[in-house]
């Protein structure tokens, strides 16, 4: 029997984090759930002004950049910020040694300038529905298995009918572990070009040492401008397109911020975990984590130390580093976090605290004590799978690169084998532009050092039932031997030999591929993972999200009558706080500000990350900061706040009470991120660009101060 105890520590941090805004609320319900509570703190505007299907709102003016970051419109012509980190891929693939835009930035000084992006979207929320009763219309008696497969039937027809023939894209997502569900309906532009991006000296300015860290001096923002058809809807890239004429873009504040001020993040956050039990804690603080950063340790290590050495190096691998970078600097802040907050423990007195009320409401024997039973057996064996899972994530599918190749070549194999020439066909089509791009931000000695570091750590740290019998017979070699008989024997290194044989070798010699030893190797691995891991895993999550499911509707029954937000799922949320500093450690106080004066502080010419522009010094020098210095006459750079963000809000904006942009998130406080699962009033803070930084950098640094005129800036 779990101890029913009931902790005067959790009731004071749940108050606490309420008057903190924890929270990422749903829009469509502000009304309801939080307008009182946003007015009180000092918000001046009405729900309808951040939400509305029938007139121009906030949300016509936000929409989710590529796959998970956010944008927001600040022109009447299209233009568009995001983060520099979120533009990053395309500043890169638009790099060169003769041309380094990620070195000395890029900005477009007329419309024929701007660079087109093939492959980068842009949607805009029309419109969310509450659609619960029609997705689980006929499942009621049904078997979990069942219930699944009819929610997906009812789940599909309801994106099929909202589609409008495919112009429109739809997603039905569940809330709540399924407990309820929300239909999505976004108008999706592919004509996105780069206007502006400030050189990584500024927009990525402290490199991965400032990452997750405060205080913070990243000028982190880039420009986009979205094209349009002649009626201004969305149309493939063409020269004939004409700028985007959004329904609402935001006004921008030459006011700056005061402490105790009221903001407000609208964007899309991707994901969070807020209410998963104690057993899934423990397992990420003490087993995911470390495992993972432990892995990529010796990533970072390999791409490092070949991008110090070499130029062309460090830009084919300038986006890759940043990517594996970000997550393993994170996880160690969230390690620190949850230790910080005694975090198990916690999930397990409020455990506690259910099963008391579902003992007094007579439900524990009936309905919650197999839920937790089911826990105890099913993260027993998850956390076995899901270590061999993200082994096989971090080493194979997201680790040696040439393994994406492989991977593309065994699908192109696999389609012949099993006489679906059609789909081969299509694959081979797509190698023609996939080949280019691989090998132009490729280098097979950094990959080859990946191979040789990271192939032993499954051996190492994976039991045999995890491996496939052909890996550990090729383990049993000498290693370096076997790195010249399967790495180096490969003809996927040969790009010119690789594309003639896609393109004029018949299927007897396609075939020929799969005993490429690299092929070979990638297709063992993959198999087993496949068949073997994979469905485990998939078994369990499912098993997990059912028992969640119950579990969440006793946690919704049980705090009936107060607000509840449903986790982040990459959905236009709403999160509101203040501005306000912290205090990381005893006897440490942390402003809620930081200016240029602090970069120059910083300024290394030795180090890549903190190589302070000419241009830039010179400008502090002169204190040339024209109308966006503070009215203390420094120039603002970045400040923090306590709204409530995670990955997918980079991008976001952030507006004052009058509903104007005063800065752009790009990051949370290191002492915070441990906040998409649980929540920490005194420690989480949401990092922000000042906008007037921003506009001092277009205008003063670049010199595109005509990118000024198209936008609506006021006083306050």
């Amino acid at each position: 029997m779990r101890r029913l105890t009931f902790s005067i520590l959790f009731i004071t941090f749940v108050i606490t984090s309420l008057s903190a805004k924890e929270g990422m609320w749903i829009p469509l319900l502000l009304e309801k759930y939080n307008l009182a509570e946003m007015q009180e703190m000092g918000f001046k505007l009405s729900a309808q002004d951040i939400y509305d299907v029938n007139n121009a709102s906030m949300k016509d003016a936000v929409a989710v950049f590529g796959g998970g970051c956010t944008s927001e419109m600040i022109s009447p012509e299209g233009l568009l910020i995001t983060n520099h980190h979120c533009g990053y891929r395309q500043i890169q693939s638009h790099s060169t040694l003769e041309n380094d835009y990620l070195t000395n930035g890029f900005w477009a000084m007329s419309r024929d300038e701007e660079l087109p992006n093939p492959g980068l979207t842009v949607r805009f929320l029309e419109y969310m529905k509450d659609v619960t009763k029609e997705v689980l219309a006929g499942t009621e008696g049904l078997s979990a298995n069942e219930a699944e497969k009819k929610i997906k039937t009812n789940s599909q027809k309801i994106e099929n009918e909202a589609s409008e023939n495919g112009k429109l894209m739809t997603r039905v997502k569940p809330l709540f572990y399924g407990n309820q569900y929300f239909l999505y309906v976004y108008k999706v532009f592919k004509d996105v070009r780069l206007v502006g991006a400030p050189p990584s000296a500024i927009g990525k300015f402290g490199g991965d040492t400032d990452n997750w860290m405060w205080p913070r001096h990243t000028g982190d923002f880039s420009l986009f401008r979205i094209y349009a058809d002649k009626n201004n809807e969305p149309a493939e890239y063409s020269p004939d397109n004409v700028p985007y004429q959004p329904q609402k873009y935001f006004p921008i504040s030459l006011g700056g911020v005061q402490p105790e001020d009221f903001t407000m993040v609208f964007g899309n956050p991707g994901s969070t975990m807020q209410y998963i039990p104690s057993h899934e804690v423990d397992i990420i603080m003490n087993q995911r984590d470390p495992d993972r950063i432990a892995i990529r340790d010796k990533k970072l290590e390999v791409i490092g130390e070949a991008m110090e050495a070499d130029p062309k190096t460090r830009i084919q691998y300038a986006a890759k580093y940043a990517s594996i970078s970000n997550a393993w600097k994170k996880w160690q802040g969230e390690i620190l976090g949850l230790e910080r907050l005694d975090a198990v423990n916690k999930k397990l007195e409020f455990e506690n605290e259910f099963e008391s009320w579902a003992r007094a409401n007579n439900t524990w024997e009936n309905e919650y004590r197999e839920v937790f039973a089911n826990f105890d057996q099913l993260y027993a064996v998850y956390s076995e799978f899901i270590q061999a899972s993200d082994y096989y994530s971090e080493v194979v599918l997201r680790g040696v690169e040439i393994f994406r190749l492989a991977s593309r070549i065994n699908n192109i194999i696999n389609n012949l084998e099993n006489e679906q020439p059609e789909r081969a066909e299509k694959q081979l089509k797509e190698m023609d532009t996939y080949l280019p791009g691989f090998f132009k931000d490729f280098n097979q000695n950094v990959d080859e050092q990946l191979f040789d570091v990271l192939l032993p750590l499954l051996a190492a740290d994976l039991k045999d039932e995890f491996l496939p019998d052909y890996y550990n017979e090729l383990m049993d070699k000498k290693w370096e031997k076997l790195v010249a008989k399967v790495y180096q024997k490969s003809i996927l290194f040969d790009e010119n030999e690789l594309k003639e044989l896609l393109e004029d070798g018949h299927e007897k010699q396609l075939l020929k591929l799969r005993k490429d030893p690299l092929v070979q190797l990638y297709n063992r691995l993959n198999f087993h993972y496949e068949t073997v891991i994979k469905p485990v895993v998939d078994s369990l999550n499912n098993s997990i999200n059912q028992n969640m499911k119950t579990y969440m509707a006793g946690i919704m029954q049980m705090k009936e009558g107060e607000p509840l937000y449903p986790d982040a799922n990459l959905t236009l949320r709403v999160a509101y706080g203040k501005v306000e500093g912290y205090e990381p450690r005893d006897g440490i106080k942390y402003k809620h500000y930081t200016t240029l004066e602090g970069i120059m502080e910083k300024d290394n010419p030795e180090i890549y990350d903190y190589n302070v522009p000419d241009r830039l010094k010179e400008l502090y020098e002169t204190k040339d900061f024209g109308p966006y210095a503070a009215d203390k006459g420094y120039l603002p750079v970045c400040f923090t706040a306590s709204n409530h963000t995670t990955g997918g809000n980079s991008g976001s904006p952030i507006v004052n009470a009058e509903g104007h942009l005063v800065g752009v998130n790009f990051d949370r406080c290191w002492e915070g991120t441990m906040s998409d699962i649980m929540y920490d009033p005194e420690q989480s803070r949401n990092i922000s660009i000042d906008i007037r930084y921003a506009l001092f950098l277009i205008d003063k640094f670049a010199g595109a101060g005509y990118l000024l005129e198209e936008m609506d800036i006021v006083e306050n």
